[in-house]
């Protein structure tokens, strides 16, 4: 076995293992997105009660749920990242494969 081959192997390994990770930080990614709609539109409501309602259980609730829409949304932000991160990753990995 020469040393471009088993090269080779171990680069096609890694963008097996690359191309795995990105298909789960996209499902994991269309799940978030769902859940942000949801939490969206509910802290949007929560909102529009703080404000008729003037109450500060309403305001409580309605601070609640923007608080978990902002961390869902840096949780978005982290899985965009990280697919592109190895979206980079496998794209170095093929110009090894091919040079």
């Amino acid at each position: 076995m020469t040393a471009h081959s088993f090269t080779d192997r171990f680069v096609e390994r890694r963008l097996k293992r690359s191309s795995q990770i990105i298909r789960e930080l996209q499902d994991e990614l269309r799940i978030t997105n769902d859940q942000l709609e949801f939490i969206t539109d509910d802290a949007n409501d929560k909102e529009i009660r703080a404000m008729v309602a003037e109450t500060p259980n309403a305001a409580l609730e309605h601070h609640e749920a923007q608080r978990h829409l902002e961390v869902l949304q840096r949780h978005q932000d982290h899985l965009m990242n990280a697919i592109a991160d190895h979206q980079v990753a496998q794209d170095q990995l093929l110009d090894k494969l091919t040079s």
